[in-house]
């Protein structure tokens, strides 16, 4: 449908591949009416944080081929119409740490849908540079459709150049910004700028990141004399996004995502939306452009995807495809995906925001089953990264779930050491908040902040005093920062238990956690 208008006579590849990094990608679509009345309509659809191909919550919610419906819907009653992806889509999942073939999935079920839904423009979040490089760089180039990275750059040896795409021996820069043309029935035409902005959260040694706000500002004024609109997609807070309509009123639209919860305000008359993650809803931007009086008028709607959208069939034989594999894989493993262990209750807090800066009943629930797996323990310890869900877990809660929550598996491991090092460990951990390395621990185990002391059934830990601790089996590699010194070893670790836990399934932490809710 859209006929790629990036200038095409340059005299070498290599110069077209630098026009093409500060150059603008442009699109087109076209359907040719009779009389130009100076107004079109333009749709797009959003989502945004879909860590899910196939529908979650027992089938009810998401789904990318009903989000492939509601595409179809939508460029059936007017083709001027783009599927939007507002970032975090390759990563956190069940399927990156399963293999296909022999290698690793890392994203590319999630691709292979996308492709079949009819994605038009995906932009970076956070969670795409939780995989490898190389792994990265396989799921662009696997990718029909756009990328726009406005502040995210590829870093070689600390020079920053931009994220490439690769289709057979073309490789060509992934644009800062893009300009599509659209053309209606009646022959109006507009044209619209994109930029896509990320947050500079994830610190990855392969990505560099320039100010957000800064840049966003550049290419507006860069592209705004040029264009009839342009809309933000962006990956960060929303409070970055309500800065970001105060300081360019002039927007038409952010298009955002990163929260999970839905979320719709206006600032200085720009409409900020973001749908709920899993593709649980998609916000729909209606603009309204009257090309005679420079106008732009719009309107935003959300759509619900549920069990009443009918989903495509050619985008459910993909998804259908890499749930199989998925269940083949996890079966092999001992869990079965379906297998309901909470039927109803609270939903379980997993998102990041949250696991690495205080507990949550999620946290809680797997510290409770480390403890259950051993009795003996004075002290479990739980470092937030292990939990790579970033979503709220609803019920009924299942095993693949819980896969999700704790992808990475590991079992837990037992030591006594003596109160000093403890000491020392409760202090770094509670440094490491808002990181990986931030620590959850035990209920009995708690921060005196009147007395500045760490407490053991309200009694001080005493730094003499030798306790026996239960931790994840990863933490006792010195592999967490701030924690490096925590490994076999180190001279105030008096002993280090044989294998793992007593229990039979603490060499895997998901299957603890299981048998705990069980019993």
């Amino acid at each position: 449908m859209y006929l790629c208008g990036m200038r095409k006579h340059f005299l070498s590849i290599i110069f077209l591949a630098f026009a093409a990094w500060l150059m603008p990608s442009c699109k087109s679509t076209q359907k040719i009416g009779q009389k130009d009345d100076g107004l079109i309509q333009i749709n797009l659809v959003q989502v945004n944080d879909v860590y899910e191909i196939a529908p979650v919550n027992q089938g009810r919610e998401g789904g990318l081929a009903r989000v492939a419906s509601i595409r179809k819907k939508y460029v059936s009653a007017n083709p001027n119409t783009l599927l939007i992806m507002a970032g975090d889509f390759l990563s956190p999942s069940v399927y990156n740490s399963l293999k296909h073939e022999g290698k690793a999935i890392r994203g590319k079920q999630m691709v292979a849908a996308m492709n079949a839904a009819g994605f038009d423009i995906a932009i970076f979040g956070n969670h795409e540079f939780d995989i490898r490089e190389q792994e990265l760089q396989e799921r662009i180039n696997e990718s029909t459709f756009d990328w726009i990275s406005s502040n995210a750059y590829h870093k070689k040896s600390n020079a920053l150049t931009p994220f490439v795409k690769t289709s057979g021996k073309m490789s060509q820069p992934l644009p800062e910004y893009q300009i599509r043309r659209f053309r209606d029935a009646d022959g109006t035409e507009a044209k619209i700028g994109f930029i896509g902005i990320v947050l500079p959260f994830n610190k990855a040694t392969y990505v560099g990141y320039t100010d957000p706000l800064g840049k966003a500002a550049e290419l507006y004024a860069r592209i705004r004399d040029s264009v009839d609109a342009v809309v933000a997609l962006t990956h960060q807070f929303i409070e970055d996004d309500i800065r970001l309509a105060e300081s360019l009123p002039g927007l038409a639209a952010i298009i955002g995502g990163h929260e999970h919860d839905q979320r719709f305000t206006v600032v200085n008359g720009i409409p900020i939306s973001k749908a709920l993650a899993n593709a649980r809803s998609a916000y729909i931007t209606g603009l309204t452009i009257n090309t005679r009086r420079k106008k732009v008028r719009v309107k935003s709607s959300l759509e619900p995807i549920d069990e009443k959208i009918t989903p495509d069939s050619l985008t459910q034989q993909v998804v259908d495809h890499w749930v199989r594999i998925s269940d083949e894989s996890l079966s092999s493993m001992g869990f079965q995906a379906k297998d309901v262990l909470i039927a109803s209750g609270e939903p379980l807090e997993g998102r990041e925001t949250y696991v690495r800066s205080q507990p949550t009943n999620l946290t809680k629930l797997i510290v409770a089953a480390m403890h259950a797996a051993a009795p003996k323990a004075d002290i479990v310890l739980l470092n937030g990264g292990s939990v790579r869900v970033d979503d709220v877990l609803q019920m009924p809660l299942t095993q693949y779930d819980l896969v999700r929550a704790l992808p990475f598996g590991g079992g837990i491991r037992e030591i006594d050491i003596k109160g000093s090092l403890l000491l020392r460990i409760l202090e770094n951990g509670k440094a490491n908040i808002g990181t990986g390395g931030y620590l959850h621990v035990n209920e009995s185990l708690q921060w005196n902040e009147k007395q500045t002391q760490w407490e053991l059934n309200e009694k001080p830990v005493q730094p003499e005093n030798m306790y026996r601790v239960a931790l994840t089996d990863f933490l006792l590699t010195g592999g967490e920062a701030r924690l490096e010194f925590l490994k076999p070893g180190h001279p105030d670790i008096v002993k280090v238990y044989d294998g793992p836990a007593s229990s039979e399934v603490a060499s895997d932490i998901r299957k603890l956690v299981i048998e705990y809710i069980r019993n």
